[in-house]
């Protein structure tokens, strides 16, 4: 029956003079998210609102409901019946013909809420919506009508062509990807990263990510989690460019050189310096994390602070305030939950200490770095040059 589906977005809405640039990007994201369903469609703009219209003889109705499901920047979007104006009682008609098609049983309460948008039409809103609801009484006496809590909202738009619906499906909100520049982020096997990444990526942003191996330490096993992780992201950001830096000579010569319990803060420095030379070189605006004030040894205050300091973009933590179980709920609703809960240990888990500092000095963890300058930045320029990176799409 619904050969069209009627988007709605939220935000766009406000952005002034500059709507129309975030409404050609949500169209793009649209396009882009029903590329793989079976079927063609036509997205288009019209007034205020999108249209993904049918326009092959079949398409896969539940593969386009999931495909539009994960497009950021879509608060809400309903299957449509498009109908041309051809008088109100064929209006009727159409309308009495769309419930009996959409419901089973039409014991139901209803209401209708006509929108004129077309403000040429003979009947103004609150006229449609006392004579339609006339209307559907006399064809489906079954029927009753409640204003305050109706089990079928018919909603009826006057626009160039009249749109009937009564079922609102709710998307993911945001922005439209792509809108808010692009960023970096530093993807490892667990549950936070791959939520930061959804998180920043709801808000307009276009996602690189830099994972860190470790073999012969980490498995293949390990690297291929954290693709499967970067693909489930991809189902709302759009492919990612996943950087995959063998780590294993930094991490053995921070281990041989370091106090082994700065050996967490020391790597993540070096990881931040790595991560932050991709994003230079590719035209990002900062880099990404999936860090909790207070979670782990590494993300207290004071090692965030001595984290940073090596950093000269800025670092986006979408996660800074969340407790666990908050972060859980969030994976689980993204379906990355599953994925990072596999036992593939990553290379921060291979090489913790036992006991790590939680309040480290910037002063203290500087000296200790010293002790690495006659071969750190021959094994950063080894691991920068042998990183293999992987375009991972949905």
């Amino acid at each position: 029956m619904y050969r069209a589906f009627l988007i709605k977005y939220g935000e766009i809405g406000v952005k002034g003079k500059n709507r129309y640039v975030f409404e050609d990007m949500l169209v793009k994201q649209i396009r882009f998210a029903l590329n793989p369903v079976d079927g063609e469609f036509e997205v288009r703009k019209e007034q205020g609102r999108i249209y993904a219209e049918v326009i092959s003889d079949e398409y896969d109705y539940d593969e386009t409901v999931a495909a539009l499901k994960n497009v950021f920047g879509i608060v809400a979007f309903c299957p449509v019946v498009l109908v041309d104006d051809e008088g109100f009682d064929k209006l009727a008609e159409d309308v009495v013909r769309y419930l009996k098609a959409a419901y089973q049983k039409t014991d139901f309460t209803f209401k209708v809420n006509a929108r004129r948008a077309r403000k040429n039409y003979p009947m103004n809103s609150m006229e449609i919506n006392a004579a339609l609801g006339e209307k559907i009484l006399d064809a489906l006496p079954e029927t009753k009508v409640d204003v305050h809590n109706p089990e079928v909202m018919v909603s009826i738009e006057v626009r160039n062509q009249i749109n009937i619906y009564s079922t609102e499906i709710p998307g993911p909100g945001g922005m439209p990807v792509g809108s808010a520049g692009r960023a970096m982020l530093l993807l490892s096997g667990g549950i936070d990263s791959p939520v930061a990444g959804y998180m920043i990526a709801k808000r307009g942003v276009e996602i690189e990510a830099t994972y860190f191996h470790a073999p012969p330490y980490t498995s293949e096993r390990a690297k291929q989690k954290v693709v499967d992780l970067a693909k489930i992201v991809a189902k709302y950001s759009g492919p990612i460019k996943l950087h995959v830096v063998n780590f294993t000579d930094i991490q053995l010569y921070i281990y041989e050189k370091c106090p082994h319990e700065e050996l967490t803060i020391i790597m993540r420095r070096y990881m931040m310096r790595i991560a932050q030379h991709f994003a230079e070189n590719h035209k990002c605006l900062g880099l990404i994390t999936g860090e909790s004030i207070g979670q782990v040894a590494s993300q207290t205050m004071q090692s965030l602070m001595v984290t940073n300091e090596v950093c000269e973009m800025p670092v986006y933590r979408p996660l800074i305030g969340f407790d666990k179980q908050e972060i859980v709920e969030i994976s689980e609703k993204i379906g990355t939950y599953e994925t990072s809960i596999q036992p593939f240990e990553d290379c921060c888990t291979i090489f913790v200490a036992k006991h790590p500092v939680t309040k480290p000095s910037l002063k203290v963890i500087r000296n200790s770095e010293k002790k690495l300058e006659e071969k750190i930045d021959e094994l950063m320029q080894e691991a920068i040059d042998t990183t293999e990176t992987i375009l991972v799409e949905a």
